[in-house]
């Protein structure tokens, strides 16, 4: 098949890439997704050594975590910006060479201060990389590929957290705990070089006109007037907490409240991520299973949310069982209900807002997963240290229900947008 140049995008200043060369992008992106999700869960593996070494209690854990989730916020609000300023190749250059600095000065924290500093540094890096990747997709990519794209390199982030959990323990089980954050810094600064190596090109110039920074602002208010912006950052928060549960405290949990070895939690503990890898595509499945039978889009995401919201309350029963592999199905089903359930509402932003409000609309809708995130945190580190964890998963079963209660009136709130001359 002949190379196509990347200018048939319909961007006629896009820098003309052939499609190996697009795809070979698309694979460093995936790389780095992967990365991305390593950098997230070393901490938690590591907690319980680094508590000890440190001094640090569960709530000072849960603080720590909870700033990572503030910075969190404010990049996702504002990453926008700065990828349209300096563009996807070095804007994403920028983001991973943060991150990957701020995860192996971790290696060196002797405080807790000095812990929360590197974890905040880190929050502030991360979410770049989910600003920038659909940027550069959009910059070389034909819309009808671009889906496929952005499925294949969110798929590297699925995997990572599959495979983080067993390696991470494997890594410091041999290793000082220490050892891990070095090498997680290490992956992302090599991974640098290869980026400008591939991705040679990008300006502001590629950008279609609707993404320039000129248009920004109007397009900004405009999200920000909607109602469903507003409802959905609220269900992002109440139920993404889910998600950020597993993330930071389940291998804890299995740890400390399971007392399961790290050998064991390295052979099933990795369970919980595959599903929700699962979930991911399940998600889009069932919803595109009813939209190819003419259920109108807004019906579909709904019931598609509805199944997966039903799935939720089961939660409870994985702090109750008295078998730790019990536990760890049941948490497994949650968190491929939770990741369907998120994918099929990232759906719904798609399908609510114009093409030139999508961007700014899903980052402003993931600075509330954030906060979310931040404000459970608090909430997971005192019912922990008070009541241990059965709360939180009965805490749990309730979230999904309230945030579809919600958001269930802003499916047909899809509003038209008069286009801004260049």
């Amino acid at each position: 098949m002949n190379a196509a140049p990347a200018n048939k995008t319909g961007n006629p200043s896009a820098p003309a890439l052939s499609r190996q060369r697009c795809w070979s992008i698309v694979g460093l992106i995936f790389v780095v997704a992967l990365i991305n999700y390593f950098d997230r869960q070393s901490l938690s593996v590591v907690a319980p050594r680094l508590q000890a070494q440190l001094h640090l209690s569960d709530e000072g854990y849960g603080h720590i975590v909870s700033l990572f989730l503030l910075a969190s916020a404010f990049s996702y609000a504002g990453a926008g910006l700065i990828a349209d300023w300096l563009g996807t190749r070095a804007s994403m250059a920028l983001f991973v060479g943060w991150w990957s600095l701020a995860e192996a000065s971790t290696a060196f924290v002797t405080s807790a201060f000095q812990l929360a500093v590197a974890r905040f540094c880190l929050g502030l890096g991360e979410p770049g990389l989910w600003v920038a990747a659909p940027k550069g997709v959009g910059e070389i990519f034909a819309r009808k590929e671009r889906g496929l794209a952005i499925g294949i390199y969110t798929l590297g982030a699925m995997i990572g957290a599959v495979i983080a959990l067993p390696v991470i323990v494997a890594v410091t089980t041999h290793f000082h705990w220490r050892a891990i954050f070095l090498l997680d810094g290490a992956a992302g600064i090599l991974w640098i070089p290869l980026w400008f190596l591939v991705f040679r090109r990008s300006s502001t110039a590629d950008v279609p006109s609707e993404s320039r920074l000129t248009d920004e602002h109007g397009s900004l208010r405009d999200v920000l007037s909607q109602g469903s912006t507003w409802r959905l950052m609220i269900a992002r928060g109440l139920t993404d907490p889910v998600w950020y549960f597993y993330l930071f405290w389940f291998p804890k949990y299995l740890l400390s409240a399971r007392h399961m070895t790290m050998a064991a939690v390295a052979h099933q503990g990795w369970l919980v991520y595959l599903f929700a890898g699962a979930g991911t595509l399940l998600g889009g499945m069932v919803s595109g299973t009813f939209i190819r039978r003419r259920v109108p889009a807004s019906i579909a995401y709904r019931r598609t949310m509805l199944i997966f919201a039903m799935i939720v309350p089961l939660s409870p029963l994985a702090g109750l069982v008295a078998k730790s592999w019990v536990a760890i199905a049941i948490a497994s089903v949650i968190a491929l209900a939770h990741m369907a359930w998120l994918v099929t509402l990232t759906a719904t932003i798609v399908e609510l807002y114009p093409v030139a409000e999508v961007g700014r609309a899903a980052g402003l809708i993931a600075a509330g997963s954030a906060l979310g995130g931040m404000l459970s945190t608090e909430v997971i580190a005192a019912l922990v240290t008070s009541h241990g964890y059965l709360p939180v998963f009965t805490l749990m079963a309730f979230l999904h229900p309230l945030a579809l209660l919600l958001i269930w009136n802003s499916f047909h709130q899809r509003r038209s947008v008069v286009a801004v001359p260049a």
